[in-house]
């Protein structure tokens, strides 16, 4: 027996959508030396709770779960996942250069190895907490690529994470005017 029920179609459309960041140059993707310690570093940012991958799966959740109802915003949403998907590729990058693992594991220098789990992320149900809670990530992240700065003692690593917080105060900045405008 046919049904004829008609289909919901979200009408969101989000062909070329492009990353949201700041348009300037990335350094080039080097190191000085090996340093396995400085690999374990970048991994948290790579894959801890506080993380690229952490970031990206959270907005792209996000932007799902409001494209049918706020296309402006989740277009804004997945534009800075392209984004944080760029970080997680130059940080996948210099680990590997540092001589580290691009596994999903963690491995925290005051603490025991673990695989990336989407436990860290945040994801309430109103678009205004939702964007609260990337701003929040935001903001962990930036402290935290500061923080490793201050531990990485490599001026080539150093500058990739500088420009890194460059986007990521830029993606605070847009997620603050989306709050604002409600």
């Amino acid at each position: 027996m046919e049904q004829n029920k008609a289909c919901l179609t979200n009408t969101c459309s989000f062909a070329g959508i492009k990353p949201i960041m700041m348009d300037l140059p990335y350094p080039p993707i080097q190191v000085r030396r090996e340093n396995p310690a400085y690999a374990n570093l970048l991994g948290m940012d790579y894959c801890g709770p506080v993380s690229e991958l952490s970031a990206i799966t959270q907005y792209i959740n996000n932007e799902n779960r409001i494209s049918h109802e706020r296309c402006p915003m989740a277009k804004t949403l997945l534009g800075i996942a392209v984004a944080e998907m760029m970080h997680l590729q130059k940080l996948g990058e210099l680990i590997c250069l540092l001589g580290g693992k691009v596994d999903f594991v963690a491995r925290p220098y005051n603490g025991r190895p673990r695989m990336w789990t989407p436990e860290y992320l945040t994801i309430p149900e109103h678009a205004g907490k939702m964007l609260q809670a990337d701003i929040e990530a935001e903001e962990d992240a930036i402290k935290q690529y500061h923080m490793h700065i201050k531990m990485i003692d490599d001026d080539c690593v150093n500058a990739v994470l500088r420009r890194i917080i460059q986007d990521e105060e830029y993606h605070v900045m847009l997620l603050q005017a989306l709050v604002r405008a409600g």
